[in-house]
């Protein structure tokens, strides 16, 4: 039996098994060259036809159809006493017989509802319960071309964990179980195979408050769901660990002496910072909570920073500050809900015929339509995930670059935006502020001033978050160099090798 490591993430997933000794990365995703980092979005889909229209549907359509029956039973009514000839009268008599056997004929009526509803269903109509229940599953970068390819065909879930936290209603929460235990079967027989073993297993990382508005209450719901769609998934054994001590324990090992450690993980979606006590000769303790001196966090992470690009740069070259006819600007909340690849509701709305038709009205009443149709164009063909994704990667190439052009080409041909540095600073400031905000309160509630700080989670990597930290907020503190992507999961699976 084995036990094994996740970094469940809102952007990557990543696997780990700690022997003792050495740490083994799970390949998860051969379509990349860093296989054992998955991305955690997932694409939902149907290969051929819908699945048969629920229950509730059908019989609402049924209804319809009696409805529409019984006005033809009243005229036929009619046109009988109206009719004086015999013959005529027994033609509308035959009619209402027909229409009579028509209006209670159930399976028929049935057959006919779904024959309806299956002509102009699409995905969005369907619950995310009912898709999960009947949908085929794509993961990581195969599920994304998919997603690219065929998003007519199915729903792309941008990152279940940014939900686990949110207002959920029953049949959501179910859906989002069921969803997270396909992904973590996925892991846990990938782990099975390569270690040629059996895992039942695994120390789940977790946030020290999961994405949403509802405080503790937010949190247990998120921590319910993932130790359901855990056992679901076939581990016997889950507890969960938040990701700045997890990566605390990683690099606990090379530390020559007791050390107080102020640990700051930025990840996609949340950040988390704690202060804790580390020795090596406590390595082997299973538990370390009396060595936490102070934890905290809050649902910012990188992802904030992809829409605050989007927004800030790229939303002016599809319309954003334009004037109406009235003197009003656009409406900017048309550029924040195009953004909302983590509000299923908001995108939903933003995918609407409704919604597109309001832009298009809109188009009517401006003088550059042109820029607004290019927001019409995310709107119809449900690019919003793919532009969140495009503002990733330009992010990402910032770092290394002052200057770069972002092509936009499956919006508009020859559609390129020039983005730089200062557009990422700018984008960034607000987002930055929070951070350091979080940083404050973690050093104050801490009885004792951390002796060295150590920065980990995809956005570390970040040159301008690195120097706001490292040379303006704590220029005294030693900082401790380690593996920004990895040290959270090899945390995790150290933990996972101590049970």
């Amino acid at each position: 039996m084995a036990a094994i490591g996740i970094d469940y993430g809102t952007s990557n997933s990543e696997v780990v098994y700690f022997d003792g000794t050495k740490h083994h990365f799970i390949k998860l995703d051969p379509n990349v060259e860093q296989s054992n980092k998955i991305r955690s979005s997932v694409f939902v889909y149907y290969k051929d036809d819908l699945p048969r229209p629920p229950v509730s549907a059908i019989e609402a359509k049924v209804a319809q159809i009696q409805r529409a029956i019984n006005d033809q039973l009243e005229k036929a009514k009619n046109s009988y006493y109206e009719a004086q000839d015999p013959r005529e009268q027994r033609v509308f008599s035959e009619k209402i017989d027909d229409l009579r056997a028509q209006y209670h004929n159930k399976p028929a009526l049935q057959r006919q509802a779904i024959q309806l509803l299956l002509k102009y269903m699409t995905v969005q109509d369907l619950s995310l319960n009912q898709l999960v229940e009947t949908g085929e599953f794509a993961f990581g970068e195969e599920g994304f071309k998919r997603y690219l390819k065929t998003p007519d065909k199915g729903r792309l879930i941008y990152s279940p964990k940014n939900f686990l936290g949110a207002h959920l209603v029953p049949g959501q929460k179910a859906a989002f179980v069921g969803m997270i235990a396909k992904q973590l079967a996925f892991f846990r027989q990938s782990a099975e195979q390569q270690l040629n073993q059996t895992v039942d297993t695994a120390v789940i990382g977790r946030p020290v408050r999961f994405h949403g508005t509802r405080g503790e209450e937010g949190n247990s719901q998120a921590l319910e769901i993932m130790a359901d769609a855990a056992k679901k998934a076939g581990f016997t054994h889950v507890e969960f660990l938040e990701e700045p001590i997890a990566a605390a324990y990683k690099i606990e090992p090379n530390l020559a002496k007791p050390t107080n450690v102020l640990v700051v993980d930025i990840g996609g979606g949340t950040t988390d910072i704690c202060c804790i006590k580390l020795s090596p000769e406590k390595r082997s303790n299973l538990n370390r909570q009396q060595d936490v001196l102070s934890v905290t966090g809050a649902r910012i992470g990188g992802m904030e920073c992809d829409k605050n690009l989007i927004v800030k740069s790229i939303a002016p070259t599809m319309g954003q500050g334009l004037k109406m006819l009235s003197g009003l600007p656009v409406p900017p909340t048309y550029f924040s809900d195009m953004c909302a690849v983590d509000d299923i509701p908001r995108l939903n709305h933003f995918f609407s015929d409704e919604y597109g038709l309001d832009i298009t009205q809109t188009m009517s009443i401006i003088k550059e339509s042109k820029l607004l149709g290019r927001l019409l164009t995310v709107q119809e063909e449900k690019l919003s995930a793919r532009l969140v994704n495009s503002s990733r990667l330009a992010k990402e190439m910032l770092s290394s670059k002052t200057e770069i052009t972002l092509p936009l080409h499956y919006i508009e041909a020859d559609y390129d935006v020039d983005l730089s540095v200062e557009d990422l600073n700018r984008s960034m400031k607000s987002w930055l502020s929070r951070v350091k905000r979080l940083v404050v309160e973690c050093l104050e509630n801490s009885s004792e001033a951390p002796e060295m700080l150590f920065i980990t989670g995809g956005m570390s990597l970040s040159p301008i978050v690195r120097k706001q930290l490292t040379q303006e907020m704590l220029p005294n503190l030693p900082v401790i160099e380690g593996d920004a992507f990895n040290s959270v999961c090899e945390g995790l699976a150290i933990q996972a090798a101590r049970l």
